[in-house]
């Protein structure tokens, strides 16, 4: 395959990927119904309003992959990057249909997608136009998978919804420092991390669950001193 179809197919799976929304009822988070064990809430789970963080990730992603079939020579890397890139949104696709459908399934799927996602994002040149949506992208999902992992953890009964919660909010914070150690230049990563921190203090803070807001709070503190340690090596 060309690397020009390699690049066109990546736009038209970008596209695909922003338009399944519309093909479903679209998705806030899961429901409680679709488990044995029923909750009122689960404390990982963001407020509503954060996911529409999606819209800025689904037009990030289009344009970015436009502009890579467009004009090649400025993200010269985006071979290396279309392919995990590639898979990760072929997943995408069919993902919010399947979490309406069988949660276990589509957890799998965005842990599947977060791996890819990830992998893209890392073999991203050094252009910001390479790094900067799929950044976003991976650090929205980085979070997203703690939360669906959460859920599923509560929903079949194996740890309580708090307990859960602050098991899979530390494990996303240490997999998001790591990959943000290794990638400090990508802030679009952290930024993806960061929102969906901040969706879950404001539905905890609302629920008074300070120990959880306390966490979430550190999490964005350690991950912010990454932009001040970027900016003071590129003095």
């Amino acid at each position: 395959m060309s690397d020009r179809m390699a690049r066109l197919i990546v736009l038209l799976l970008a596209v695909a990927f922003a338009v399944s929304p519309f093909l479903s009822s679209g998705f806030g988070g899961f429901y409680p119904e679709s488990f044995p064990v029923q909750v009122d809430r689960w404390p990982a789970q963001p407020v509503g309003w954060a996911f529409s963080i999606w819209g800025v990730i689904y037009l990030g992603l289009i344009i970015a992959a436009a502009w890579a079939l467009w004009r090649p020579a400025t993200m010269p890397q985006w071979g290396r990057v279309g392919w995990p890139l590639g898979v990760s949104l072929s997943i995408g696709v069919l993902w919010i249909e399947m979490a309406m459908r069988s949660p276990p399934i589509a957890t799998a799927m965005i842990l599947a997608m977060l791996a890819a996602a990830t992998m893209a994002m890392l073999r991203a040149g050094r252009g910001w136009r390479e790094w900067a949506s799929i950044g976003l992208y991976a650090g929205w999902l980085t979070a997203a998978s703690g939360v669906a992992v959460s859920v599923m953890a509560t929903g079949y009964g194996t740890l309580s919804p708090r307990t859960a919660a602050i098991a899979l909010i530390v494990c996303v914070l240490i997999a998001a420092i790591a990959v943000a150690a290794a990638r400090p230049r990508i802030w679009t990563y952290r930024a993806g991390v960061i929102w969906a921190l901040i969706g879950v203090i404001v539905a905890n803070a609302a629920a008074g669950d300070w120990l959880i807001v306390t966490i979430c709070g550190v999490g964005i503190l350690v991950l912010a001193l990454f932009d001040s340690v970027v900016i003071l090596r590129h003095r």
